[in-house]
């Protein structure tokens, strides 16, 4: 079927529709990952986006069962040059279109790919539609920049709706702050044997210090960090009584709540292959990401910036001088990784 892409400068992308019928509107980034589009597609941190893979062909091994970073799909679109239909995979359990339909996700293929990403590259990220039923331009544009004026509350969206309890055998009970996270950050905790207690984004103090934990993880997710004042004041109430580690939203919220600021980033950070530079130690990570907002370099005196990306100087970790308070801007310990960034981890749970 025919279909066409409009962004909200009047850019358009004619190509052929996959998955699901009909509109979606979000903002339209890119992914610079080769494999792990099944985990892109569920990652909680992509809620409210349609994302474009650069890597020219997607679906050559399938979709399963394991691989999903949350309950659901989180994109709101999704676009790729070329969409592999015939996977093949030991581990496939769906046919690629299949599991677009089943998942009511609107795709866009057969456009270039590469064109757009210079296009978002040179003006920066922005709204777009796609369509599947209408191929006037002027007619989709004016229900782009209509949908562009309802406003979201996108953790609200992606965040547990009450609270979960994992029960662990090991002696670290952790309070993990749910602003959107990944399966794979609370499959990590479970093979330390932690003792997980998943809480609601709108938790309150009394809420997180009622499950008694040694200490917090404020996990990533989908947004801009400043339209989340109440998570900031609790992180303002929870340092200097417990190790916290922030990751993702949750670093950039932690940044927040020890006095520093944000800014939107042109384009963001998005893929599995951007690299990260450790002051302490020298090394270079190769991470995770998914993001839109950095902290600015400059908290206050009591903070170190321990990590900053290569590619842009952007700060990616940052430590407290005399309290067990970190964040990394980065998710350690995704499955098509090397695991040498686990140290994060490591660390906190030393701390504890």
């Amino acid at each position: 079927m025919k279909s066409v892409l409009v962004l909200e400068d009047g850019t358009y992308y004619p190509g052929l529709g996959f998955g699901a019928r009909g509109e979606t509107i979000g903002e339209v980034v890119f992914n610079t990952s080769i494999t792990g589009y099944q985990e892109i597609i569920t990652d909680p941190s992509y809620k409210g986006q349609i994302v474009t893979m650069t890597y020219p062909l997607v679906g050559n091994y399938g979709f399963n069962r394991d691989d999903n970073e949350s309950g659901s799909v989180q994109v709101q679109g999704f676009i790729v040059k070329e969409l592999c239909e015939s996977p093949n995979n030991w581990r496939c359990s769906i046919s690629t279109d299949e599991y677009f339909r089943k998942n009511s996700i609107i795709g866009l293929r057969g456009i270039d790919t590469r064109a757009l990403v210079r296009h978002i590259r040179s003006k920066g990220s922005m709204f777009g539609i796609i369509s599947t039923e209408c191929g006037n331009v002027d007619l989709l544009l004016e229900r782009l920049r209509a949908g562009m004026q309802k406003s979201r509350d996108l953790v609200a969206e992606v965040t547990v709706k009450e609270p979960v309890h994992i029960k662990g055998w090991g002696k670290k009970r952790i309070a993990l702050l749910d602003l959107g996270s990944k399966a794979s950050l609370t499959s990590f905790l479970r093979g330390r044997c932690c003792d997980i207690h998943i809480l609601p984004a709108s938790s309150s103090y009394e809420d997180v210090t009622a499950c008694s934990p040694d200490g917090v993880i404020v996990s990533g997710g989908p947004g801009d960090p400043r339209d989340l004042p109440g998570q900031k004041l609790l992180l303002q109430k929870l340092v200097g009584e417990m190790p916290v580690l922030g990751i993702g939203l949750g670093h950039q919220l932690l940044g927040l709540a020890l006095g520093g600021k944000v800014h939107r980033l042109k384009y963001g950070h998005h893929g599995s292959n951007i690299p990260v530079k450790d002051f302490r130690t020298g090394r270079c990570y190769i991470t995770s990401q998914s993001h839109n907002y950095a902290l600015d370099a400059d908290i206050n005196d009591n903070v170190e910036i321990t990590q900053v990306n290569i590619n842009d100087n952007t700060v990616e970790g940052f430590r407290h001088r005399s309290l067990p308070v970190a964040g990394v801007q980065y998710c350690p310990g995704p499955a098509e990784l090397p695991q040498d960034s686990d140290y994060v981890f490591e660390d906190f749970l030393k701390a504890l």
